[in-house]
């Protein structure tokens, strides 16, 4: 993937999780080769000396921060980008997220229906407590295509010609 800035996106670290961060000045960059790659001589590489080198070269500076990142555990790593105070983040799986405390705390978990069955489902992230968001059945396929078909002034008879040349 090509960004505008680099080193910027995900990056794995040794025990397999990813965390994602974004170098986005020169201070940072410094900070990044002094503090999460322990390298301070890669500031000053002519390779990697302006955001654009470090565009073009990504490749190269991909390899040397998975070497690093490679060795370090997530937790790790975001230490460091913390002490750096470059920004970052910890790339949640899915399970990770259906977990997480904030999202246990808020009550932003809830149920709904479904033609399968129920499944979990995330309430909307713009709500307030003095109006509960519609978490209505997610509707089965074809629920309300009569219904639509009839409004748009399509006879029974039609609507079923359509159903049988399999159009709906």
């Amino acid at each position: 993937m090509s960004w505008n800035t680099h080193p910027h996106g995900p990056f794995e670290a040794g025990d397999g999780q990813s965390v994602m961060l974004g170098v986005q000045t020169e201070r940072e960059w410094r900070a990044f080769c002094t503090t999460v790659l322990q390298q301070p001589c890669l500031a000053t590489d002519p390779r990697f000396a302006s955001n654009a080198q470090r565009v073009a070269q990504q490749t190269a500076l991909q390899s040397l921060i998975d070497a690093v990142f490679g060795q370090l555990t997530a937790n790790e790593v975001l230490g460091r980008l913390d002490q750096a105070g470059i920004a970052n983040a910890r790339v949640n799986d899915m399970q990770v997220l259906w977990h997480h405390p904030q999202l246990q705390a808020r009550h932003r978990l809830t149920t709904v229906d479904t033609p399968a069955g129920p499944v979990a489902a995330l309430r909307p992230p713009a709500s307030h407590s003095s109006h509960a968001p519609r978490m209505a059945a997610v509707l089965a396929l074809g629920e309300h295509t009569a219904a639509i078909l009839a409004e748009l002034g399509y006879t029974p008879q039609r609507c079923a010609q359509l159903r049988a040349d399999g159009v709906v």
